[in-house]
């Protein structure tokens, strides 16, 4: 059943210990119930993308690696999730299959949203996809991702899957209602933050850090991605998988479906995006208050003149945190000069670089300013 090219369109995610049983291996009937969700999305007239984990537990019992011989080494998990993803991905089509409905597996890296040439492929395929009727599965590309340039969770690519399809609504399904005020296990009245507007340094302090033995992600990560898809223009909800309809509901706007994270009223491009909150920093830049006022009020580049301090240690093309005299992290880019030339450098008039030293220490173009 082809969607009408003018359709709203929704991206979901569903992490690894959604869709796994207690031995850590895909449960189908888990699996089966989300596309049940996919199929009634899709009966409202919704084009749907699915972002999914799970290759590495679908691969492990194929090859007699699960429960406590689960191997540790990256190397290894790269390739069980070679195995794993077939297997994933048949799983999908069959269940997919029960409504009528056709799945196309797409594999993802970072680099694919990171370059302009690989994130317009990307987004010919998917808005392809979507316009033959077929629902894309999106997973990252495990089985030959770098450990310096992946993800490492699926949260952060749903947010800008749906960034690059122009979704309206982004569903996070996870193992709990929503974000909880506390930690349900240690305080019996922690309830549902249903709503949020900014999300601040008090929001992800109740995120937390981890995740479940079997996932990656965990709370912070979702809250991480919905942070992307906020200045991305789009709404979030962090949900509980196992809820009735959740997926319409979400969709929908009912109340009480989970944490509903809105949208700014400006939003960041592709590769802004990426620099604000997909790729990890790797040091900080110190400026001085002229600069700051500089960078914020007329989005110039940040020249060696302006610098102040360089903190860590790092080659160019690593994003950097950049700060002000006060330590106040205020925006953040990608540095053309690794750590011991800026340093050196620092300070320094344009005219009083060496010759062949690039002008900018952060071109304006790869440069964001962060709330």
């Amino acid at each position: 059943m082809a969607v009408t090219g003018g359709a709203d369109t929704a991206v979901v995610k569903i992490g690894t210990s959604s869709i796994t049983d207690d031995q850590g291996t895909i449960d189908r009937a888990a699996v089966g119930r989300l596309c049940d969700g996919v199929a009634a999305l899709r009966d409202t007239g919704r084009r749907v993308v699915v972002v999914t984990s799970g290759a590495i537990a679908a691969g492990l019992p194929e090859l007699g690696l699960g429960g406590d011989r689960r191997p540790r080494d990256a190397v290894t998990l790269q390739a069980v999730s070679a195995v794993g993803q077939g297997g994933l991905i048949r799983t999908y089509r069959e269940e997919l299959g029960r409504h009528g409905l056709i799945a196309g597996q797409v594999l993802l890296a970072p680099l694919d949203f990171f370059v302009r040439a690989q994130y317009l492929h990307a987004r010919g395929t998917l808005t392809r996809l979507l316009e033959l009727g077929v629902v894309p599965v999106v997973n990252e590309n495990d089985a030959i991702a770098d450990d310096e340039i992946r993800f490492g969770d699926n949260d952060r690519i749903a947010a800008l899957v749906a960034h690059l399809v122009g979704a309206s609504t982004l569903v996070l399904l996870t193992d709990t209602p929503g974000l909880l005020t506390a930690d349900p296990r240690l305080d019996a009245g922690a309830s549902l933050i249903e709503e949020i507007v900014e999300i601040d340094h008090e929001l992800e302090g109740l995120a937390g850090t981890a995740g479940s033995v079997r996932g990656s992600g965990g709370m912070a990560s979702k809250l991480a991605a919905a942070k992307i898809a906020n200045w991305s223009g789009v709404r979030t909800v962090i949900a509980d998988a196992a809820r009735d309809g959740v997926m319409v509901d979400a969709c929908e706007g009912t109340s009480g479906v989970g944490t509903v994270v809105h949208p700014r009223a400006s939003s960041l491009g592709a590769r802004r995006l990426w620099i604000a909150f997909a790729v990890g920093s790797a040091g900080r830049i110190t400026v001085d208050v002229g600069a700051r006022r500089a960078l914020e009020e007329r989005r110039v580049s940040l020249l060696p003149a302006g610098v102040v301090a360089v903190d860590g240690s790092y080659e160019a093309g690593a994003a950097v945190e950049v700060c002000d005299p006060s330590g106040t992290v205020f925006a953040k880019g990608i540095v053309r000069h690794d750590s011991a030339l800026l340093r050196a450098h620092a300070g320094r008039r344009t005219g009083d670089l060496p010759d062949g030293m690039a002008h900018e220490a952060i071109h304006a173009d790869d440069l964001v300013v962060l709330p």
